[in-house]
C-alpha cells in the first residue's frame, strides 16, 4: 500500500517524464513514441519505478536499452524541473509495460 505522498511524487514523476520524452523523442530517444504507463515509487521516495510502453516499435527492449542509456541525461532533466517540488530527485528504473500485450492475448483467447 503506497502512501499519499508516494502517490503524489508518482503522478508528478509520470506527468514531467511524459513531457520530457514528448520533447526530446527526436533527438535522444531516436524518434521512438514513448509513453509512461506507470510509476510507482519506493517507500522512501528514493527510488521510482517507471512503466513504459513503445508504440509502433518492433524491438522493445532496444527501445527500452536507448531509454536506460539516457537515464542519467533524464534525471538531470526531471531534476530542473521538479526539483524545488522534492527534497530529493529519485533514481530512475525503467521497465516496459506489457499489459497491452496480455490484454490482446486474453482478448484472443476470449474470441476463440
Amino acid at each position: 500500500m503506497s502512501s499519499i505522498r508516494q502517490e503524489k511524487v508518482a503522478t508528478l514523476i509520470k506527468q514531467e517524464l511524459s513531457i520530457i520524452f514528448q520533447q526530446n523523442s527526436s533527438m535522444r530517444f531516436d524518434g521512438i513514441f514513448i509513453t509512461v504507463t506507470l510509476v510507482r515509487m519506493s517507500p522512501d521516495l528514493g527510488v521510482a519505478k517507471v512503466f513504459l510502453s513503445f508504440m509502433a516499435v518492433k524491438e522493445k527492449n532496444l527501445a527500452l536499452r536507448k531509454v536506460k542509456s539516457e537515464a542519467t541525461w533524464t534525471r538531470k532533466k526531471l531534476a530542473g524541473v521538479i526539483g524545488k517540488q522534492v527534497r530529493r530527485i529519485p533514481e530512475l528504473q525503467f521497465y516496459i509495460d506489457d499489459s497491452l500485450d496480455y490484454y490482446d492475448e486474453v482478448e484472443k483467447a476470449l474470441k476463440s
